[in-house]
């Protein structure tokens, strides 16, 4: 499986259907009729799509979006989400956090309290990092297979977020005004009292 392959898997699930749960069932059948490396693939692509996003900046952008708090396991899930966006999104954001302002789930959501929101349409995706995992399962019946295979291929994936860059403060309106300032008018968030 090539990078072009691993894109038009992700970009058919959207084209597919816009609920998650079911994007995730065609990923699943789509990846369950492939050999074992290629899931394998797959689950490294995945990855290395993500790692350009795993970025302080990015980690602000998520913070604004999520009402001015965003945890680890939040962040890491973010960025799945935005991976599951497409190709072009994650080029655009991973240069620019704030183009995440230009894309349509974000806009149906800016002006709605979070709780408001739809489960469907929360920016996060867990999910989506552990298709390759049940797809491998399904394929071979074992249950930690996709794991024992990528350790055996050498590949150590990581399970956290370990962002780069200058860590700044999403909280800080001014700041975030001047670093993202179309979600900070998008997703405004109080300022916190110190």
């Amino acid at each position: 499986m090539d990078e072009d392959t691993f894109w038009a898997l992700i970009e058919g699930s959207q084209r597919h259907d816009r609920d998650p749960d079911r994007r995730l069932d065609w990923l699943r059948e789509q990846l369950v009729r492939r050999p074992p490396p290629e899931i394998a693939r797959f689950q490294t692509l995945l990855h290395e799509a993500r790692r350009p996003l795993d970025t302080w900046e990015m980690w602000a952008a998520a913070e604004r979006i999520l009402g001015g708090w965003c945890s680890d396991d939040s962040f890491w899930y973010f960025q799945f989400w935005v991976v599951g966006l497409g190709r072009e999104t994650v080029r655009r954001a991973a240069a620019d956090p704030d183009a995440l302002a230009e894309t349509p789930e974000l806009r149906s959501l800016a002006g709605h309290p979070s709780q408001m929101w739809a489960e469907d349409a929360w920016p996060e995706w867990e999910s989506l990092d552990y298709v390759a995992a049940e797809a491998f399962e399904l394929l071979t019946g074992e249950e930690d297979g996709l794991e024992a295979a990528l350790e055996a291929e050498g590949v150590d994936l990581p399970c956290n977020p370990e962002p780069e860059g200058e860590h700044g403060d999403a909280g800080n309106g001014e700041e975030a005004a001047r670093r993202l300032p179309r979600l900070s008018r998008m997703f405004p968030v109080p300022e916190r009292a110190d």
